[in-house]
């Protein structure tokens, strides 16, 4: 389906479209068992998964991650 083919849409207001995508993704997510996860994605979090429980105290604290944001701009 694309947005040409419900005009109704295209005529609402930037806001008003922002609220529909919510309520639409709202509507997703209520259902995530029929929201299927690519192999790959899952693959990456078992991967990540496994990390943490090696090393637990490897992870950044939020501050340690901004700085590095920081840092790296």
């Amino acid at each position: 389906m694309r947005l040409d083919e419900i005009p109704e849409i295209v005529r609402l207001s930037v806001a008003e479209r922002i609220l529909l995508l919510e309520d639409l993704w709202d509507s997703i997510a209520s259902e995530p068992s029929s929201v299927p996860v690519p192999q790959s994605h899952q693959a990456e979090l078992d991967r990540r998964l496994t990390a943490y429980e090696k090393a637990p105290g490897s992870l950044l604290t939020l501050e340690e991650l901004r700085q590095r944001i920081e840092t790296s701009r």
